[in-house]
Formats: C-alpha cells, sequence, structure tokens
C-alpha cells in the first residue's frame, strides 16, 4: 500500500501568527509534523509527503530541512481547495489515496495516518476516511466545540454534529451505551473524489452545523471511520499550546 500524505500550511492565523514556523526545539513546526509522519513503519510508510504551502516562507523553510512541498495559491476559500490544487501539481492519478494531515499536529499519531489509508484500501465504496475516538467525560458530550459522529454497522458515518448525539431517551442524563463518538479532525481521500469536492455544492446542513464533511455526505459520498483507542495529541491553535508542545518537545 502507498500513498501520499498532503500537510497544508497557510501563515496567516488570527490567534498564533505565522504558525507554521514557530519554532519547536530549533524546528519549525509543520517540519515537525511532516518528520513525525516520516515514522511510520516500512510496510506502511507513504510514498511521499508533501507540504501545500501558501507562502515562499515555508517552502524555503522545508527545504532547509529536506522536507518535499509545493507553492499553492494563497486565495483558497478552504483547505480542501489547496489540497485539490496540491494533487495537480504533484500529478497524482484519480485512484491514488491523500491523507490530509494539518500543520498544526506535530503530535499526531504515525499509526492513525496509516488506518485511515489502510481503510481506503478496504473499504472501495468510500470515497473519504476519517477517525474517531469513544467520548468518557459528560461535559465533553455536551460541548457543542467537540464534534461527535454516528456510524453505522459497516463503519461508515450516517451524521456529524456539534450536538450531543446519539440522545439517550430512557437515560438523559447519562452517557449513551455503547460510548458516543468523539471525531478527530484527519482525513482521507481518493484523489478523484478530492479533484470533485471543491466544485460540489454547499449543503444545508453544512451551513448550519460549520462542518464541511457534511458536504460529502449530502452529496451521497460514503465516510469510513476508524476509531481509535484514545484522543489524539493536542493540535495547537495558541500561544499557550505551542508553549505546552515545546515543554513536550525540550524545547
Amino acid at each position: 500500500m502507498t500513498f501520499t500524505v498532503l500537510i497544508p500550511a497557510r501563515l496567516a492565523s488570527t490567534r498564533l501568527p505565522n504558525k507554521p514556523l514557530a519554532d519547536i526545539g530549533g524546528v519549525p513546526m509543520v517540519v515537525r509534523v511532516a518528520q513525525r509522519v516520516l515514522t511510520l513503519s516500512t510496510h506502511s510508510k507513504p510514498v511521499r509527503v508533501v507540504v501545500a504551502a501558501d507562502s515562499p516562507a515555508i517552502v524555503t523553510a522545508c527545504q532547509t530541512h529536506g522536507i518535499e512541498s509545493v507553492l499553492t495559491r494563497q486565495d483558497h476559500p478552504s483547505g480542501s481547495d489547496r489540497l485539490a490544487e496540491a494533487c495537480e501539481l504533484l500529478g497524482l492519478a484519480d485512484e491514488e489515496i491523500v491523507i490530509n494531515v494539518q500543520g498544526d499536529e506535530p503530535l499526531i499519531d504515525p499509526a492513525l495516518v496509516g488506518k485511515l489509508a489502510q481503510l481506503l484500501v478496504e473499504r472501495p465504496q468510500a470515497s473519504m476516511s476519517t477517525a474517531a475516538h469513544p467520548i468518557g467525560d459528560p461535559a465533553e458530550f455536551m460541548n457543542p466545540n467537540v464534534v461527535k459522529v454516528v456510524l453505522d454497522a459497516q463503519g461508515m458515518a450516517l451524521y456529524f454534529s456539534r450536538a450531543p448525539i446519539p440522545h439517550w431517551r430512557d437515560q438523559p442524563d447519562s452517557l449513551p451505551s455503547p460510548a458516543p463518538l468523539r471525531h478527530i479532525g484527519i482525513y482521507g481521500y481518493r484523489v478523484g473524489f478530492l479533484r470533485q469536492f471543491p466544485a460540489l455544492a454547499q449543503a444545508p446542513l453544512e451551513i448550519t452545523e460549520a462542518l464541511e464533511q457534511l458536504r460529502a455526505l449530502w452529496h451521497g459520498h460514503r465516510i469510513a471511520v476508524h476509531i481509535a483507542a484514545q484522543a489524539p495529541g493536542p493540535g495547537v491553535d495558541t500561544p499557550q499550546d505551542l508553549e505546552r508542545v515545546r515543554r513536550l518537545f525540550g524545547s
């Protein structure tokens, strides 16, 4: 199995300016992400790990550390548009598999990346793959910033929501059993679908929930979901997050 990991990286960030280039132990954060993905074991190692950058400064940082990158347009309205352009620049074929790893996830579990690629190999009916983990905290279940997902019998997503789903009618003050699932924001795509996705009309549910993956479901595409045993390492959204990660890297 071979696949490509694309890491979109853009300099604009309201809470943490120049986030992809933030120093973590002497290495830019986006490079840390790429290096971590490259630790995948030999049998599942991606054929390529490529940073899809919106700035020459990011490309230069990647070149300095031996990480492949492509320079994409700055005016993309979404990350999926940037990924689609990167697929064109790299000449990827429609049947190939791409995994989207965010550039602010220096603690991403490399094994999770491999699982999402394998899921698309095993589920030819799925256009996308993603991940989730069980929720054990009632406050997290009720939090609208925590996206939940419910699945069918084949492990395909039925719906994603900021609402607490599923609702346990007979015990409304308890967590459902089996445990509800928190969505993990990492995605796998078939390249042919990724090329089509930005041109699909937005779904009303996508606009209401502010969840782009609902567009795929609205248009009849299937999303296979891998259930991870635990939550992934924290991403970096704020200066406080950055300091926490720096401590973990000993910097």
